[in-house]
């Protein structure tokens, strides 16, 4: 039997089996075809192949990390949940996909990553806990500026010239966007009936994460929540696919996704712990140097040398699936 693929994506939270929409977006269409993977749920994305989460680690092709071209991959390997629609289906797959990249997703990043509020209080304090230490003082920020320059080239470079305004914009077209989907959904189990195709992972990667996140700041999260139907859509999921409380297997069984298993054997487990810790150590230092927080001087002969600069500390430690 074939070596299964492996996938690395962010850990889950909030009751998902993992935050990041696009890592979730892989995950469920896996669900839904059955491919076997061997999942590596992680903290920190320098413990993937690519540098970056998702990615798969395939025997043919190397690694592969852009979730759409994952998706791909596992359509070419016979793992495609949209074999059984007519054309016209798949049409208006495409359709919604568009009209979610374009309308939807900006919103999600301003949500999540741009509006202070919900920034501070929840996607940094919960990236910043979950990553371990010391990598979690500088990659939340680092995230969050790869952030600000996608949606910037979302939204254009004009973008910041009436902030405000082109934010009540964009706000009424995701809630419009949200409107159309639930008109489509209707009173259907899924999209195209009571199978799952790509559009129900796509729509759930990007409404689980909006639906069960505590935001402080929540005009869509309440719009949505409005609309029963996508509500429901969503815990479908979760139950069927994903029973075990955002992909977490009760204690003491064995951890699958689609027949491979998360755990990573012990002594391969330890060494990327210790190499995790003296790069994010080295990468600390190295940091600290280059943003002048510590600095080297050199004083004359016999001159008392002054005292180094501390550090921060930090008690948290990652937690391991």
């Amino acid at each position: 039997m074939a070596a299964p693929m492996e996938l690395f994506c962010w850990a889950g939270g909030w009751g998902l089996p993992s935050v990041d929409p696009d890592c979730l977006a892989v995950l469920t269409y896996a669900r839904f075809t059955g491919a076997p993977l061997k999942v590596h749920r992680l903290a920190n994305p320098w413990r993937s192949p690519s540098g970056s989460l998702p990615a798969l680690k395939t025997r043919d092709e190397g690694v592969i990390s852009k979730a759409q071209q994952i998706i791909t991959h596992l359509r070419k390997q016979k793992y495609n949940a949209d074999y059984d629609l007519s054309a016209q289906q798949g049409a208006d797959t495409l359709a919604f996909v568009s009209l979610l990249e374009e309308k939807l997703l900006p919103v999600l990043i301003h949500t999540f990553w741009v509006d202070a509020k919900n920034y501070v209080e929840h996607t940094r304090k919960w990236y910043a806990e979950t990553i371990p230490f010391p990598l979690n003082f500088f990659l939340p920020n680092c995230m969050h500026k790869r952030h600000l320059e996608r949606l910037q080239l979302l939204w254009g470079d004009g973008y910041m010239e009436d902030e405000e305004k082109l934010e009540k914009e964009l706000y009424r077209d995701a809630r419009e966007c949200l409107t159309l989907l639930s008109q489509r959904l209707g009173s259907q189990k899924f999209f195209f009936g009571d199978s799952p195709a790509s559009l129900d992972a796509l729509v759930f990667s990007r409404l689980a994460p909006l639906l069960k996140a505590k935001l402080p700041n929540g005009k869509l999260q309440q719009h949505l929540k409005s609309l029963q139907n996508l509500c429901n859509h969503c815990a479908a999921i979760l139950s069927l696919y994903f029973p075990w409380d955002g992909g977490d297997p009760p204690a003491g069984g064995p951890r699958t996704d689609g027949g491979g298993s998360d755990a990573e054997d012990e002594p391969h487990k330890r060494r990327k712990q210790l190499l995790s810790v003296l790069v994010g150590l080295g990468a600390m230092v190295l940091y600290a140097f280059l943003s002048g927080i510590v600095s080297v001087q050199r004083g004359a002969p016999g001159a008392p040398a002054r005292p180094p600069a501390a550090l921060p500390e930090d008690d948290d430690d990652e937690e391991e699936e």
